[in-house]
Parts: C-alpha cells; structure tokens; sequence
C-alpha cells in the first residue's frame, strides 16, 4: 500500500523513517524484475555541466517511499576525446558513489548510457554509427565492460545496467540485436550474471523481441500522447497549431485519446513479450511543466493504474526539474516548502499510491 493510501502525509512520514535501517531491496532477474518506484536522476545527463550525484537526493527519495533510481549518463563525461578506451577516474569514481549511496538508502541504482559511443537520441548526433561501425561497437563495448568489471559481483538487487537509451526507429532489429549481444558478451566476460536491461526500439515504444534468448529484460517509455506530455518542450518538434492540452487529449480532428487506446497500442504488445519470460519495467515516463497541473495529474493517474496492473515498476523523468514531483517550475501549483525544496504534493500522492 502506498503511503498516500494509508493517509499519512509527507510531514508524518519524516519522524518515522529519519534514522531507520532501509529495507531490505527485492531480488531481481531478468526473467522477473521487481516492481520498483523511483525517479532519474540527471546530473549527468549531459557531459556539459555534469555535477557529482548527491546524497540529499537519495534521503528524500527513500524518505518519501521510492526505490529506484536510474541514471542516464552522457559517456563524454568520462571520455578522454583524444583517446576513446581512456576513461576518467575520477567521474567514475563519482559514479561509484552514487552506487553507494543507493546502497546505504535502500535503493536501487540503475545506470543507463543516455549517450553511448555512436548513439544518442540527443543533439548533437553521434559522429559515428554503433549499428553499423565496427570500430565505435568495440569503443562501446569497452566501456559497458569497464563498468561491469567496477561492480563485478554486486548483487543484481543493488545495481542494474540499461545498456542505450531508446533505440530510435532507425535502428533495424537485427543491428539492434547484434550490438546488444555484443555488449552484453563484454559485461558477462566480467561479471557474468549482472542484470541487463534494453530499452524497446523506436524511443522505448516497440517491444524488442528481436532480443529474445539474450537472458536481458526490457524497459519501456510512456510519453503518451506526446502533444500532452510535452506540451510546448522546447527540444522536440513541437507543433505550434495544437492546442492547450485537456486529458482525455482532444485531437484537431475532434477525436480524443484516451488511456484505453494507449494501453491497447503500447503496453499490450510488452505484455506479449513479457509473457514470454521477459522481465519488464518502465524506464521513463512523466509530464513537462507547460501542461496544465490538472491534466498532468489525471494523466498521470490514468497512466500509473496501467502499470499497477501489469506489475510494472517504474521511474519518473525526472525527480527535480521540469517533469519532477519537485522544484518542477509549474505556473499552477501549490508548492511546499519541504527540505528546501518546492515539493508537488498533489503528485506524490499519485505516485507514493501507484
């Protein structure tokens, strides 16, 4: 039962868990992944401005009730540019420590490649090609393999790899099973049963069975209908005909999209995939700050009673910031003050109970 169900507020909730041992984390496989309920955690999605992970973050989040974390991480942060295999001690060691501190928190730390040598989905694109060069696959296979040997031996329930952020739907299926099973081969050299996660093809929205026999579970990202959840966001094409958004969305044509469509188009084929003894959470899902807060709210409502469904665990982009339960900048809500931060408690009920 979430927090929010059991009546207790946010105030409430401090006294009980400052202090306390965390609990014990669930075990995880790639057949099964537990239903874990957290947030990304983005200093360093971008090598420009990366900043060390802190842990007043890690605090809050197991304070509130969540335990998971996903790390989308810019590989230019670590990378000498004039030698691609050279990786920089010191951020990783910075990368390290954020493992701990999901250790001591009680939460699970998953560390994504957002921008891997020869992918992103990000601006400016790779100069290279990881589904098609040879030479970049080998460049990222070495890096995936030094992480594995860092934690090489860490229980699964403690630490996860997503080995690329949303494959886009270039991305051809059997050059995604290709890379995949190359990577993955590099991770298990050294350290054989680390749990490894691929996010579904076409931006985390086609379920990737092409992956099947691999012994990876897969995550997939719920943005929709885009015209509401990234109402206005500056960083995609966003068209300036489409109206304010409501929820249910109501299209130009005067038809609405509803959850049951959704649900339909995109969880129901990984069910599919599931059923077929594949592990499945959702690595990104959540709602930019332009969408009016109550929309934002019965979106995010509809949208979490489907993954509660399913069983699903689940990871809010992102913790603060635009998307965020705090400091997310809305123009229509009633922030408070909690922990010096700008706490949406409208929305953590909704996710404290989903």
């Amino acid at each position: 039962m979430g927090i929010a169900a059991a009546g207790l507020g946010v105030g409430a909730i401090a006294p009980a868990l400052a202090g306390s041992a965390p609990k014990p984390l669930p075990d995880a496989s790639p057949k099964k992944l537990p239903r874990w309920r957290g947030f990304n955690l983005l200093n360093k999605f971008m090598a420009e401005g990366q900043k060390p992970f802190e842990e007043r973050d890690f605090a809050d989040i197991a304070e509130l009730g969540f335990d998971f974390v996903r790390l989308p991480l810019d590989y230019r942060a670590w990378t000498d540019a004039n030698a691609p295999k050279t990786l920089k001690e010191p951020v990783l060691k910075e990368i390290d420590q954020a493992v701990e501190l999901g250790k001591k928190h009680g939460i699970h730390v998953q560390i994504n490649f957002h921008r891997a040598p020869g992918f992103t989905v990000a601006k400016p694109p790779e100069p290279k090609s990881l589904w098609s060069d040879a030479e970049i696959l080998d460049v990222c296979a070495h890096h995936w393999a030094v992480f594995a040997a860092r934690y090489q031996g860490r229980p699964n329930n403690e630490v996860s790899f997503n080995l690329f952020n949303e494959p886009d739907d270039k991305v051809k299926p059997e050059d995604h099973r290709r890379v995949v099973e190359r990577v993955a081969g590099a991770i298990r050299e050294r350290d054989p049963k680390r749990l490894i996660v691929c996010d579904g093809r076409s931006w985390g929205t086609v379920p990737p069975t092409e992956l099947l026999g691999l012994d990876v579970a897969v995550a997939l990202h719920d943005y929709n209908p885009m015209p509401l959840t990234h109402y206005k966001a500056p960083w995609v094409n966003w068209d300036e005909s489409w109206p304010e958004p409501i929820w249910p969305l109501r299209l130009n044509t005067g038809k609405y999209v509803v959850r049951a469509t959704i649900a339909r188009e995109l969880i129901k084929p990984f069910q599919d995939l599931e059923a077929k003894g594949v592990g499945m959470m959702v690595g990104e899902f959540g709602c930019h700050n332009q969408t009016p807060h109550r929309y934002v709210l019965s979106w995010i409502n509809d949208t979490l009673a489907e993954f509660k469904k399913a069983n699903w665990g689940w990871a809010l982009w992102n913790f603060t910031g635009s998307f965020g339960v705090c400091d997310s900048g809305r123009f229509d809500v009633a922030y408070e003050d909690w922990h010096g931060r700008k706490l949406d408690r409208a929305m953590l009920e909704l996710l404290q109970a989903g």
